[in-house]
């Protein structure tokens, strides 16, 4: 939970960072409907350190650009059962990382699944809009600014 207790307006899209992950930008459906959240990744492989199991996967960050990719390493704190919206269950595993947007950085769980049929790469749910003490307005759209987001980007693949 992140301590400042200001709420900050986001829109229904929006580009975040997970700067743990080595990913300067993605972006995110905001959606409220969905209680946890999810970010694209293939090539999962699980490996265990003494008694912790890591996740080491790849991140297409860019939807439609499979030319930029971004290897990442997390801690896995779960395996869970998740329904996707079309009503299929699978297990996923859970990894636990930072998200970091306008100035707030905060922890949030993502489960790692394949999302490149999807709109975008990531969705952030509900419990980690909760955590990031961010309100979604659904008239807004990439309240930081697109271009932005998409330069900090650019120079992270310099």
């Amino acid at each position: 939970m992140i301590e400042n207790k200001e709420k900050t307006i986001v829109g229904w899209r929006e580009w975040l960072s997970l700067p743990d992950l080595g990913i300067a930008a993605i972006k995110a459906k905001v959606d409220t409907g969905a209680r946890s959240s999810a970010i694209h990744a293939y090539s999962v492989e699980v490996v265990t350190e003494g008694e912790q199991e890591f996740a080491i996967f790849q991140v297409h960050p860019y939807q439609d650009d499979i030319s930029n990719s971004v290897t990442c390493r997390a801690p896995i704190v779960d395996r869970r059962i998740v329904r996707d919206s079309g009503g299929h269950e699978e297990e996923r595993l859970f990894i636990s990382t930072s998200v970091a947007f306008m100035g707030k950085i905060w922890e949030a769980e993502f489960s790692l699944t394949n999302r490149e049929n999807m709109a975008f790469r990531m969705l952030l749910g509900r419990t980690s809009i909760i955590g990031g003490g961010l309100v979604v307005d659904p008239a807004l759209s990439f309240t930081q600014g697109e271009e932005l987001a998409a330069q900090k980007f650019a120079a992270s693949q310099r």
